[in-house]
């Protein structure tokens, strides 16, 4: 409207009326869980959300719905008995929407164990339909991240794009550590984000369950790898990669009867 008044010579006033405020800072925290791994359980692969959200809604949708996938890719891994030689840590970060404190707190801890990190996920932009993985990687990560999303067909959820960045929070360890983040069919994710819209009722089961289903296999197979997944960012590449599948077609079979 504003722009058609604009259009039309008219003069615009504006008066705002702003009566926000700054409260005194509280204590919150992230929390953490994970299934440990059974050979080297000192490396880890994270999969994360945030617990907080806008002021307005409810977060369902930023974020409860990266949140969700997170805490039950373990889920799903503990119900099928599936544990693999490196442990996958679901955290929750707290403070995201409000300077990251979460996240710069986690990372200002664990800066001694940050070589242990394998690969680091974060879902914040929505868990609408699957379509694959966005993700930070060199050439060799690339060729291993295009052969496992491959196993996702059986959900179409194949896509495997190379990003310079990727996530909210996890965007702080950019080259450092190799980070990916959901890759879904979002398009309608700004008509609710940070707004009142921001309900349960944005959220379609159908869909959560087979993000939970990328979310968990992708997770497994990078924790249970022959060797650690590569943390160079170069462009070179050499050699041949192929990933396991057997176990991945038995979790995209059995996760939808997990979830229900």
């Amino acid at each position: 409207m504003l722009q058609r008044m604009q259009d039309r010579g008219d003069n615009i006033t504006i008066r705002l009326n702003i009566q926000t405020q700054n409260l005194t800072e509280v204590t919150s925290r992230n929390t953490v869980a994970e299934v440990q791994g059974s050979e080297q359980p000192e490396k880890v692969v994270i999969v994360s959300g945030h617990l907080d959200s806008w002021d307005v809604g409810v977060g369902a949708m930023d974020d409860g719905g990266g949140v969700f996938i997170s805490w039950y890719a373990l889920v799903v891994l503990r119900t099928l008995g599936l544990k693999p030689k490196r442990t996958v840590r679901a955290v929750l970060w707290t403070n995201e929407e409000n300077g990251m404190a979460g996240v710069k707190s986690y990372n200002e801890v664990h800066q001694d164990d940050l070589d242990d990190f394998i690969f680091i996920m974060e879902s914040d932009y929505g868990t609408f339909t699957p379509l694959g993985l966005e993700f930070v990687a060199g050439a060799k990560g690339t060729c291993i991240l295009t052969e496992i999303m491959k196993l996702l067909e059986p959900i179409n959820a194949t896509q495997a794009v190379k990003s310079t960045s990727v996530g909210s929070d996890i965007a702080l360890w950019t080259g450092i550590i190799p980070t990916g983040s959901l890759l879904n069919d979002n398009d309608a994710y700004f008509w609710y984000h940070h707004t009142k819209a921001d309900t349960m009722d944005v959220m379609d089961t159908d869909a959560l369950d087979k993000a939970t289903a990328l979310w968990a296999s992708v997770a497994y197979i990078l924790a249970d790898l022959k060797d650690d997944f590569p943390g160079d960012f170069s462009d070179s590449d050499s050699g041949f990669y192929s990933v396991p599948n057997v176990l991945f077609i038995i979790l995209l079979s059995l996760v939808g009867f997990v979830l229900r």
